[in-house]
């Protein structure tokens, strides 16, 4: 995951002016019929303390957890999930494959496709295939062959018949963009427009979703006291924790995250594209606020907003489908200490504190 999040959001948060005209706020209006959104999990394997597969498969089914992401085509892993036909799969395609797959013919893809992924999981069981992740953040060599890498193995799956039920994506960081706040006023970075346009059209021509690993908790850590831990936590209320754009209001920093994509795609001239959060968590220990009081308290309302189909002001009653990050700790992840706490569950199979799938 990135180590800077919408660092943006702070630009102009301490502006009187604008925390003044939060008393004027009235309830953002709703639509009447609410549409929940799935929960996923993130299932990260940067560890040597993880439980065997056959124990995972019964802590997901055991929570209610019928949505997981992989972060690689690991062929032992996608077999074991072969035998739990009610989860579905968002499988990622490491970066370092993109220049491959970029290269490769049609039919070269479609072998990759079949020998990688097909022959171990069902494709009924497949929902999204995550091209690379946060390659523009990251890993600019690859930034090239991510559209490429994507268009092939989208028409291997149209070859299949398999391009309407099997959607690409790839993951982006919420640093592609060069503003976010307001969320009104959001924009891509310039310097990334290039390759970045291309790919948005692609969702929007093949009713794929933007997928942004948005982590309001790296937000806090980089901008406080800009961005206060209540907002981050979604626990903002009244003047000075309430941000008002335009006439909607923001009383959390995910809603606000969610919000600068869709604004920022719209400025693009590309509208309609769903946003789907593929990894958003908050860690229980190892930093500044990282806490299982803090993590249950965010991954809690994350969870309550998909089911309830709360939306965000500018979708308001369309719930936003999200991962959360993680099933388990990383002990061998690098980085900073708190990058490998943000697990959900114990490798004995326990919860780390008391969060409801559904």
């Amino acid at each position: 995951m990135p180590k800077e999040f919408d660092h943006h959001h702070h630009q102009l948060l301490h502006s009187k002016f604008s925390l003044f005209l939060l008393y004027l706020l009235s309830p953002s209006i709703g639509s009447t019929t609410a549409v929940a959104a799935p929960i996923g999990i993130c299932y990260g394997r940067v560890a040597n303390n993880l439980p065997p597969q056959a124990a995972v498969l019964q802590i997901l089914q055991t929570n209610n957890i019928s949505s997981v992401r992989l972060f690689n085509t690991d062929p032992a892993t996608l077999q074991s999930f072969s035998s739990t036909p009610t989860i579905r799969l968002t499988i990622g395609v490491p970066n370092e494959l993109l220049p491959t797959l970029a290269s490769a013919t049609v039919l070269a893809a479609l072998a990759w496709l079949q020998s990688n992924i097909l022959a171990h999981i069902p494709p009924n069981q497949i929902h999204y295939l995550a091209v690379g992740n946060e390659v523009f953040l990251k890993d600019p060599y690859y930034i090239p062959h991510v559209l490429p890498a994507i268009l092939n193995l989208h028409q291997a799956l149209q070859t299949l018949g398999l391009s309407q039920t099997i959607k690409l994506s790839s993951p982006q960081a919420a640093s592609v963009l060069s503003a976010s706040y307001p969320p009104s006023s959001a924009s891509f970075d310039p310097s990334l427009q290039p390759s970045l346009l291309p790919l948005l059209h692609f969702l929007r021509d093949t009713n794929s979703p933007f997928m942004v690993n948005s982590y309001p908790y790296f937000s806090y850590l980089s901008s406080h006291p800009f961005v206060s831990l209540d907002y981050a936590l979604f626990r903002a209320s009244g003047a000075g924790e309430v941000v008002l754009d335009g006439g909607l209001a923001y009383s959390n920093l995910f809603d606000a995250s969610v919000d600068a994509f869709v604004s920022a795609m719209e400025r693009e001239g590309v509208a309609g594209v769903p946003v789907v959060v593929s990894e958003t968590g908050w860690p229980t220990r190892g930093g500044e606020a990282a806490s299982i009081e803090n993590a249950l308290a965010y991954n809690a309302e994350v969870v309550r907003r998909a089911v309830e189909g709360v939306g965000t002001p500018r979708r308001p009653g369309v719930g936003v489908e999200v991962f959360l990050f993680d099933l388990f700790d990383e002990n061998e992840k690098g980085g900073e200490e708190y990058e490998k706490h943000f697990g959900i569950f114990g490798p004995d199979g326990l919860r780390a504190y008391g969060l409801s799938f559904k």
